[in-house]
């Protein structure tokens, strides 16, 4: 049964109720995320907001506070409140998109479909705290129902599909690790919020949090006028975004802005063109303005400029000066050509997957009553206009400046691909500040075994998610169908069943064993003695290190860092799932002095040892980079050998990459290996074209 337009109409001016949680005019200090979360609000096409920021700094209060103002939403039961669902990290895939119900099968005998969150979260606000955690598997997940606006099921016999738009709202700590490109691109707008330095500022919000503890519903009541002419001033920009103009000029803008930043596909262009005409409407505009596209890229861009997991995100004003001065000279040539008439009098305007030029260009939300889900685009993820929003942001207000970093140099015609030379030539820096030379990506190097450990992309490991190998008698990792049902046949017969639905008992139950990837520990042990810093080898390790690094972030493992130089081994970073802080500490990495490696392979034991107890199921591995001239502290050789031997009676998975150079190697690196049990490869064959023939982790040398 579907709602009439007019029912629909009405639900949609409705502003809700204020109940008593934190209102969203009391927050102060924010008005930046306020603002983004107001333009999702008027168009949900935008494709939500990723609120970045340390700890406590109000993300998660914002965000709630959001969906008071939500509208109510009218479906064939009646009206509802528009729902704030939050996706737990550790959720299952089956209370994400939903699940066989299994009473119902063994009760009636019939197939039946239970619904998960995402389709709870339908015209409403799928929340994510720490979405950088999110196991992959879910980001898949949620990556389909967002861009495609639906949920498929295709499992254990049932077909099934229902509609999933939603405002999609994500908010981390980036120092726990960052997100997986595709869900970043997926984000419409990113905001990074920090605490005021201000001291007025900072009063205010513990004041004001102080007094709502106090008196919950009287501080809500006392601000429930703001919050309602919030939500009022959104449903007015709502109906009006039809009505805001995109014209050549402002568009040829947008164009250049994403262009002079070399944003990657065309999903920035449109988030943009979309975000700027929600901006005119906030303001009670009918045409796009300057204004409005510098505002856009300020909350649409500055994440899309990541060119590599290391580089710090952000746009600084000055950058941002710099490519509108450009911009301008674009829409200036517009002008000039006399393409200030609306899209559609001059040149073609490119269409998205949602729908006709004229939505793209006035940014018109979906119908949010569409009953097959083809209003969703492919490239947005679908919100719904249900969405009310918050207090008067002022739209001047300054983004968070931060300092860029040196993109990206060409790469040297005349860098030896070897790497086996003693003129080598250092790598290209990226905006990290470490090389991101011309680097072969590495083997899947994975620990034997099936392990337990958390979800990842390295190692196989029993999973509460993954492919389904067989039928166990234990269930908590979720039915499996056949099973059950294979060892409820044989039964019938004494239970006394002659026909009808298959009697089934509590013994027939059997779980799925699914078998997937797991992340681990990884743990460098960088030599950055004399002996290696000489001859100029230090920019070709380096460059194997961030290789390194990057397939540890692509994986999903924990990584530590160990640097051996001088008279001791020194824990540069503990185990930590933020990779990318490595990459930062081994940028000021120094060098020089003697080689006790004894001390390097007993402190990366040590630490092992200890991420054991705290992480018991994650297993490890150990990553040496080389050239195994022992030569700090007594017996230097034979010690690191017996400390090598220590670590693989310990079943440490190994691998050594030798950085040893020169007319004359001693191949001390290979005996190291030999004593660790653990895989070889040459830096050559890590910094080269090719690394075939290089052997896994855990294959005996």
């Amino acid at each position: 049964m579907s709602v009439s337009s007019a029912t629909y109409s009405e639900s949609k001016r409705a502003v809700p109720d204020v109940e008593a949680g934190f209102p969203f005019s009391a927050v102060v200090g924010q008005e930046r995320l306020q603002l983004a979360l107001i333009l999702c609000a008027v168009h949900p096409g935008i494709g939500g907001v990723l609120v970045r920021g340390e700890k406590g700094t109000a993300k998660s209060t914002v965000v709630r506070a959001l969906a008071q103002l939500l509208p109510p939403v009218v479906d064939e039961s009646g009206a509802r409140p528009a729902r704030l669902v939050e996706l737990p990290v550790g959720a299952t895939e089956d209370r994400v998109v939903g699940s066989l119900d299994l009473e119902r099968v063994l009760r009636d005998g019939e197939q039946a479909f239970k619904p998960g969150l995402l389709a709870a979260a339908h015209r409403g606000v799928l929340y994510v705290d720490e979405v950088n955690l999110l196991h992959d598997h879910l980001v898949d997940v949620l990556l389909d129902a967002a861009a495609m606006g639906r949920v498929h099921i295709e499992r254990d016999g049932v077909s099934h599909s229902h509609p999933a738009r939603f405002v999609l709202v994500g908010t981390m700590n980036p120092e726990e690790g960052e997100l997986r490109p595709q869900l970043l691109d997926r984000f419409g707008l990113t905001v990074d919020v920090v605490a005021s330095r201000n001291v007025d500022v900072r009063m205010s919000v513990v004041r004001r949090r102080l007094d709502y503890e106090a008196d919950p519903a009287g501080f809500a009541a006392s601000y429930a006028g703001a919050d309602r002419e919030v939500a009022e001033r959104i449903l007015t920009a709502r109906d009006r975004i039809g009505e805001v103009a995109l014209d050549n000029v402002e568009l040829r803008r947008i164009a250049a802005l994403c262009a002079s930043f070399d944003v990657d596909g065309m999903r920035a262009d449109l988030v943009v063109a979309r975000t700027a005409t929600a901006h005119a409407a906030w303001r009670g505009s009918a045409v796009v303005t300057e204004e409005d596209v510098r505002i856009a890229a300020e909350l649409a861009l500055p994440h899309r400029r990541r060119r590599d997991p290391f580089d710090e995100p952000g746009i600084s004003e000055e950058q941002l000066d710099e490519a509108m001065q450009q911009a301008a000279d674009e829409a200036n040539r517009e002008m000039q050509d006399g393409g200030a008439d609306d899209l559609g009098k001059g040149e073609a305007a490119p269409q998205d997957d949602a729908g006709s030029q004229h939505q793209q260009v006035t940014g018109s939300p979906e119908p949010e009553d569409d009953p097959d889900g083809s209003g969703g685009g492919a490239d947005s993820p679908a919100g719904e206009a249900d969405s009310p929003q918050q207090p008067d942001s002022s739209p001047d207000a300054p983004v968070g400046d931060q300092d860029s970093r040196r993109d990206r140099r060409p790469a040297d015609p005349n860098q030896d691909s070897s790497g086996d030379q003693e003129s080598a030539r250092p790598a290209r820096e990226g905006r990290s500040g470490m090389p991101s030379q011309s680097i072969a990506k590495p083997p899947r190097w994975e620990v034997p075994g099936v392990g337990e450990g958390a979800p990842g992309r390295r190692s196989r490991a029993r999973t509460r998610q993954g492919r389904v190998v067989r039928a166990t008698p234990e269930t908590g990792t979720g039915l499996h169908l056949l099973g059950t049902i294979f060892a409820a046949v044989p039964q019938q017969r004494a239970r006394g069943r002659i026909s009808g639905p298959l009697e089934f008992a509590a013994a027939d139950l059997r779980g799925a064993y699914r078998e997937g990837r797991e992340g681990n520990l990884v743990v460098f042990v960088v030599d950055a003695s004399g002996s290696m810093a000489a001859r100029d080898r230090l920019s070709a390790v380096t460059g194997a290190i961030v290789a390194l690094l990057r397939d540890s972030y692509q994986r999903r493992d924990k990584v530590a860092v160990i640097t051996v130089r001088g008279q001791d081994a020194e824990l540069v970073l503990p185990p930590t799932s933020s990779v990318d802080i490595a990459v930062r500490r081994l940028a000021d990495l120094r060098t020089g002095g003697k080689t006790p490696l004894a001390q390097g392979l007993l402190k990366a034991r040590e630490v092992i040892a200890r991420e054991r107890i705290r992480d018991p199921h994650r297993r490890p591995m150990l990553v040496m980079l080389t050239d195994g001239r022992a030569t700090g502290g007594p017996d230097p050789v034979p010690r690191a050998r017996a400390a090598a031997r220590l670590l693989a009676n310990d079943s440490v998975t190994a691998m050594v990459v030798d950085c040893e150079r020169g007319m004359i190697r001693l191949g001390l690196a290979r005996d190291l290996a030999r004593e660790l049990r653990g895989g070889y490869l040459q830096l050559a064959e890590l910094t080269g074209d090719s690394v075939a023939g290089i052997v896994r982790a855990g294959r005996a040398a």
